[in-house]
């Protein structure tokens, strides 16, 4: 499991948002770890806004964003969600690589967390990558909002 300092935390977001973080440390943990400090630096507007941030970096980076690759809609929002509750219920001044030690040691930190909720068939499917499909096994504790489905 990767560990993030407070200071690598807030680089990595600002490396993610500057698309100069080399695609080799886009990895799940950066995924998590750089909207774990999007949501507690600058939540307002982030359903609307994280899908061009992660569309324009992965294009910064060579990627493609198509129905087969790249941004995932259903996912991002997913995940958006369920780290702002966890965001929300830290205890009070926990910093930034706490924060990021203790969301990566959640279920979220498991790459296979979302097949908890949709089928591998619907989560992979080019709809779901476009536009947010609703779970077909179990429901979400902290779905999001409807603005963002």
């Amino acid at each position: 499991m990767t560990a993030y300092s407070t200071d690598d935390v807030a680089r990595l977001a600002e490396r993610l948002l500057d698309r100069s973080l080399p695609k080799a440390e886009w990895t799940h943990a950066a995924h998590l770890t750089a909207t774990l400090r999007l949501v507690r630096t600058r939540d307002q507007g982030l359903e609307r806004d994280l899908p061009g941030i992660i569309r324009a970096y992965n294009e910064a980076v060579g990627g493609v964003n198509d129905d087969k690759s790249g941004y995932h809609e259903t996912i991002t929002q997913a995940y958006l969600a369920a780290i702002r509750a966890f965001a929300a219920a830290l205890p009070a001044g926990t910093d930034d690589g706490a924060a990021a030690a203790r969301l990566l040691a959640t279920p979220l930190g498991d790459k296979a967390w979302p097949l908890a909720f949709w089928s591998r068939e619907r989560l992979f499917s080019a709809e779901a990558r476009r536009g947010w499909v609703d779970p077909d096994l179990a429901p979400l504790e902290h779905a999001p909002p409807e603005a963002s489905r």
